[in-house]
């Protein structure tokens, strides 16, 4: 498949990103990722694995739009959620003081 990242073209193949892959330990996940075998990659190290490009050439959107015309499974962070229901900041500076919940 062709396509384009960072104005460059290339032509992508499927088994072609798994064999590039084969072997590249996975770095830490702090954004997308993408599923490549049974390993989920940070899409940025993808990118620099496939196209040998610095990762800063590039966007992670450009490599999540080929990785799944390429049929990969590409994830996003989880949206983080706010607690239930956050003291107030006369119950927290309470609770540092050591004092109980008040009912």
């Amino acid at each position: 498949m062709r396509c384009v990242i960072a104005r460059f073209p290339f032509e992508l193949t499927k088994s072609g990103v798994l064999d590039a892959m084969k072997g590249v330990k996975p770095e830490e996940i702090t954004g997308e990722s993408v599923l490549i075998g049974r390993r989920a990659y940070p899409v940025k190290q993808v990118g620099q694995v496939v196209t040998r490009q610095d990762r800063r050439d590039f966007t992670a959107g450009e490599v999540v739009r080929a990785m799944t015309k390429l049929g990969f499974t590409c994830r996003g962070l989880p949206p983080v959620t706010a607690p239930a229901h956050a003291p107030d900041p006369f119950q927290r500076a309470s609770a540092m003081l050591g004092a109980s919940a008040a009912a």
